[in-house]
């Protein structure tokens, strides 16, 4: 809170003493609850272009094609991340992605739009995302430094699933009176606020990492990729958490595929439905980010603990056609699906040296967003031939059984976590790689 013209903060807002990361948080709160818009807008449009009937199959194709580039590029774009002003190049990203979004609300305002006009906005959206997302994941370290990391990035997940409740809502009614291109339009426009923010922040403020040397060669760039990959490698807590991470993303994080499907034909409600169904997963997502963001540490047993409740929430959604009972499913989901991501991210970010952050965080946004295509696509596919319940008993089944083999994997001593603050927590760290690093506690 603001007292005073000073900031007052409690544990859960620590990270907003900094001056560049307030900046940074608002303009991400309006950013955010534009993509959120886009998001529901995106998926009711493609159910009015090809029909409801093959709406799931589309949709499930439609996630193959925009992080498809994650999957394959997403490594390169650590790199990128390594190497660029984080800053710059976080605008430059900004830019592009607004410029896609106002393209496709422009398409959509003249009635030209087509199928294939989706798919491929959605492939360059995805191939700015390669970049994107591992810099502007490690680049809240630069504004925040180690102290504060893991509450800056709760913080961020409480932006984003604060965003998710209103955004789904505003467009659920936008979609009803004046139809989609509007929330195109104001998706693109709300990347300003990010780019003003990032203008705005103070240079001197900032704690960059030494910058990666730019690579001339093949060579010099696949050892670049293999230095972080070897870290992965050696790092137990990491190959772990990429490891959950990468089965939570890719089977549990499906609801752009199924709830459009479930408000239309389903459960009957409705675009106004579907966004206050997207809504209550974001009071869901909400409540488990300021939850994440009172701990001192990220915790292991927070991570495995929302993946549970997550799975077990899809099997719940998958068994009912009750609107108010799916309403319950998805708020309990989305506490699942943020527990676990956020708590991935921070235990990532505290355990890696800054000189390595960008190229690690480009492996955790692979294996998290790259696994999105091929969730997608076996979820769509499923979907289509046997029906949304059944594609949601396979996504929470197969998240039950990651989180319990890696629960076990924990408990039996074959991944060993020790305590401390890790590697990452001090800027200047150096690149090296040491199996007896000090790790995050699972306690």
């Amino acid at each position: 809170m603001i007292v005073g013209g000073r900031v007052r903060l409690t544990a859960a807002g620590r990270a907003l003493r900094h001056r560049n990361y307030r900046l940074f948080f608002f303009g991400q709160l309006i950013s955010q609850t534009g993509t959120w818009m886009q998001t529901v807008a995106q998926g009711w449009l493609l159910g009015t272009l090809v029909g409801w009937n093959q709406a799931v199959l589309y949709i499930g194709l439609l996630g193959v094609v925009q992080f498809l580039p994650v999957l394959f590029l997403g490594l390169f774009g650590g790199i990128i991340a390594d190497i660029w002003p984080k800053r710059r190049t976080v605008v430059g990203t900004q830019v592009t992605l607004g410029s896609l979004a106002l393209t496709l609300g422009l398409l959509a305002y003249f009635h030209v739009v087509a199928v294939w006009h989706v798919f491929v906005l959605a492939f360059l959206l995805g191939l700015v995302n390669t970049v994107d997302m591992p810099t502007r994941q490690s680049f809240v370290m630069e504004m925040v430094g180690g102290d504060d990391i893991a509450n800056a990035i709760a913080l961020n997940s409480a932006v984003f699933n604060g965003a998710r409740i209103v955004g789904p809502a505003i467009a659920g009614v936008l979609i009803g009176l004046l139809g989609t291109a509007l929330c195109f339009i104001l998706n693109g426009l709300s990347y300003g606020a990010v780019v003003v923010g990032l203008l705005a922040m103070h240079e001197r403020d900032l704690m960059p990492a030494p910058r990666l040397a730019m690579p001339r060669n093949l060579t010099a760039v696949r050892s670049n990729l293999g230095e972080g990959l070897g870290y992965v490698r050696s790092t137990p807590v990491v190959l772990l958490v990429l490891v959950v991470g990468g089965f939570v993303g890719t089977f549990g994080m499906n609801f752009n595929v199924v709830l459009p499907v479930m408000a239309a034909s389903v459960l009957n409600v409705g675009s106004s439905g579907y966004g206050f169904l997207s809504a209550a997963m974001g009071a869901g997502a909400l409540v488990a980010a300021l939850a994440v963001a009172t701990l001192e540490r990220p915790r292991f047993r927070v991570l495995i603990g929302g993946g549970l409740v997550l799975g077990a929430a899809e099997l719940v959604l998958a068994a009912t056609k009750s609107y108010p009972v799916s309403l319950a499913a998805v708020f309990i989901a989305g506490v699942g699906a943020i527990a676990t991501s956020a708590s991935a991210n921070s235990l990532i970010q505290v355990t890696v040296p800054g000189p390595l952050r960008g190229r690690v965080m480009s492996v955790w946004t692979t294996v998290w967003a790259g696994g999105t295509p091929i969730g997608s696509g076996l979820t769509g596919g499923v979907g289509g031939l046997l029906g949304v319940p059944v594609a949601l008993v396979m996504d929470g089944g197969v998240v039950l059984a990651a989180e319990a083999v890696a629960a076990a994997a924990v408990l039996r001593g074959w991944v060993r976590i020790g305590g401390g603050r890790g590697g990452g927590a001090t800027q200047r760290a150096r690149p090296s790689v040491s199996k007896d690093a000090s790790l995050p506690s699972i306690d």
